[in-house]
Parts: structure tokens; C-alpha cells; sequence
């Protein structure tokens, strides 16, 4: 991984690989894709590091971390939502004010005919061959955002409603509620 790292001549770039491959765990093809679609978020978006942004990934597979750790965009904070279709692709927004009910948006793919012009890229996007990390991502760096698709949408912000806490009739705990229930989602399951 050394070697690709020493590929890498964009000082962003590099300093975003730094901050995913420890939270990864290594650096991963589908985490630099995550980079990448991060980067093309930024540049369609406009916004800034830090800057609050939502997110959907259509795949729970590596793509993510990039987004946890760039744009702090996380599962626990209600930043990130995964949807997985076992696409790479994610849609990504701005926060809004209160009260707006929709937001422009964009949704980024890695596009399978765009690929085509990287056999190796290709080959592991389509799960035609096993080829190694080491093997893909040069291509990834060749191709910049070039193998990628992307599209503006309008995406409806839901009316997030009050927060409700009860006690559970059965067990004692409390419980946040989503509409008329008197027994929590443990008690409700057994």
C-alpha cells in the first residue's frame, strides 16, 4: 500500500487517504471510492469541510467510513443513512433550515461503462476477476472522477416530529415512542 500512497501527488487527496485507512483499517478500493465521491459531492455541493451534510449510501460496504470520517456524517448523529442496494452510490445534501421541506442534492455512482476504459478497475467492479487492492486503486487515481456518473435531484426533507418518551407498561424502562404504544419494542417482541 506504501506504493500507492506514493502515487498519490494531490496534498487533499493524501491527507483524506491518511485520515480513512486508520478508521478503515486499510485502504480498500471501495474506501477510495468513498474519497472520491466525497471530493465530487464537494465540488457539486459547494460546501465546506466540516460543513453538516447528509447522506445515503446504497451500499454498506466501505463507502461509508469515508463519509464518517471527511464529513463526520455518521449513523449516530443522523448524518448517514444506509440503504443497501448493493450499489456504489451515494446521495448527499445539505443541512437546511427548520421548516424547508426539500433540498437539492446529489446522487453519484461509480459508472460500470465508464470503468470499461480500466481493465482492471473493470474486472473488479464487476466481479469478473479477483484483483488485489494494490491492483485497482492506481487506476482509481488515473481515472480521477472520470469513471463516475452523477446527477443533481431534490430530495423531500420529512418532517422530523416531537420526541416522545414513555415508560413501558411491562418492563419499567423508558422508551421513545413512535405513536400510541405502552410497551417498548423489547417487550412488544416477546
Amino acid at each position: 500500500m506504501d506504493e500507492i500512497i506514493k502515487q498519490i501527488k494531490d496534498p487533499k487527496l493524501l491527507l483524506q487517504v491518511e485520515h480513512v485507512v486508520p478508521f478503515h483499517g486499510y485502504l480498500a478500493t471501495g474506501a477510495f471510492i468513498g474519497i472520491q465521491m466525497f471530493n465530487i459531492a464537494q465540488d457539486v455541493l459547494g460546501f465546506r469541510d466540516k460543513e453538516r451534510i447528509y447522506v445515503t449510501c446504497e451500499t454498506s460496504n466501505c463507502i461509508p467510513d469515508a463519509f464518517q470520517i471527511l464529513a463526520g456524517a455518521t449513523i449516530g448523529n443522523n448524518g448517514m443513512r444506509i440503504t443497501d442496494f448493493g450499489k456504489m452510490a451515494v446521495v448527499v445534501n445539505l443541512q437546511v433550515p427548520p421548516g424547508v421541506t426539500s433540498a437539492r442534492g446529489v446522487r453519484i455512482y461509480l459508472d460500470h461503462a465508464k470503468t470499461e476504459k480500466y481493465p482492471k478497475l473493470h474486472a473488479w467492479y464487476l466481479n469478473t476477476e479477483k484483483i488485489p487492492h494494490e491492483d485497482v486503486i492506481p487506476e482509481l487515481l488515473k481515472a480521477g472522477d472520470g469513471v463516475y456518473s452523477h446527477e443533481i435531484i431534490d430530495i423531500a426533507i420529512p418532517v422530523k416530529p416531537a420526541k416522545c418518551v414513555k415508560v413501558c407498561k411491562q418492563c419499567g424502562e423508558s422508551f421513545v415512542c413512535h405513536g400510541d404504544e405502552v410497551l417498548c419494542g423489547t417487550c412488544t417482541d416477546t
